[in-house]
């Protein structure tokens, strides 16, 4: 591993890289107030603020510590993702405001959501989610049960969409959702891998997160669908309700209705999976309001 770095400063914020880069077309878009480097994906993103309006920034094309690959890469993938974040505009989905290329990168800006990853790199790997007061995730799944239902409705929701505008939920994960504990508001970022159907297989191991995976997804030339999406889902709700990837009931937190649903989604022969996301967000929905 390249342990060479460089250390920036801007405003607010300390940051290290792999290499020198002209970042001074960040100050342009406002006072640098946070930053987000510890990915590993080949981005590196910013908190900006200029005349009181607050902007997510998401760079690609850097030498982060933690990427090993291409940045030309990380640049080709944000670049591609940009038309998935208009076809799939949804009040649960960050709102993208502008984009651009800039010297040897690409930038997405977004609207500022004041959430928290439910997958923070700071209090990541376990048990430190689990076990840490201040992280988001144990914040999260010590929520009454009806903030957690109606996060989770905004999931379903979403990816009712995604499935109606015929994608692949591709690496969705916990880390994919945002959570503002003050007003219990539910965002979903990061869907930049999402693809569109027919999708196949063309790696073995698809990009994501392995607690929320199903089997098709590590196998070259299995089709990815839409029972592909519902497991997804199925595994979502697990996280946030129940043991991850411990799917006993006696590790979950809500009705035995709600469990035998999530348990049909996450079935590892995709033939006993509800076929849709919107068959399973039906299923789930009857068993919420059921008395």
């Amino acid at each position: 591993m390249n342990n060479k770095s460089i250390t920036y400063n801007f405003d607010n914020v300390k940051f290290q890289l792999k290499e020198s880069l002209d970042f001074s077309w960040l100050q342009e878009l406002g006072y640098v107030f946070a930053v987000f480097d510890q990915q590993d994906s080949g981005n590196i993103c910013f908190g900006v603020e200029k005349a009181g309006q607050k902007k997510f920034v998401k760079y690609a094309g850097a030498k982060t510590m933690k990427y090993e690959g291409d940045p030309a890469d990380s640049m080709s993938r944000l670049k591609g993702a940009i038309p998935i974040y208009y076809e799939l505009k949804h009040p649960s989905l960050i709102e993208i405001e502008d984009h651009f290329e800039i010297n040897s990168g690409y930038v997405a800006v977004f609207k500022w959501f004041n959430g928290e990853c439910l997958h923070s790199h700071w209090s990541y790997p376990p048990p430190a989610k689990y076990i840490d007061p201040n992280s988001p995730f144990y914040k999260y799944k010590r929520l009454p049960i009806n903030q957690r239902l109606e996060s989770i409705d905004k999931i379903f929701n979403f990816h009712v969409l995604v499935e109606e505008k015929n994608y692949v939920a591709i690496d969705f994960y916990d880390g994919s959702i945002l959570y503002d504990f003050i007003n219990n508001e539910t965002k979903i970022c990061d869907i930049d891998f999402y693809q569109k159907k027919p999708y196949f297989n063309d790696m073995g191991r698809l990009w994501g997160s392995s607690r929320f995976m199903s089997p098709e997804e590590f196998v070259l030339g299995s089709e990815i669908d839409s029972r592909t999406n519902v497991y997804t889902m199925g595994a979502i709700v697990f996280g946030l309700l129940g043991g991850e990837v411990d799917r006993s009931l006696e590790k979950w937190g809500a009705s035995k209705e709600l469990y035998n649903v999530a348990s049909n989604a996450v079935e590892n022969d995709k033939l006993k999976r509800y076929r849709t996301v919107n068959e399973f967000y039906k299923a789930w929905n009857y068993a919420v309001n059921k008395k």
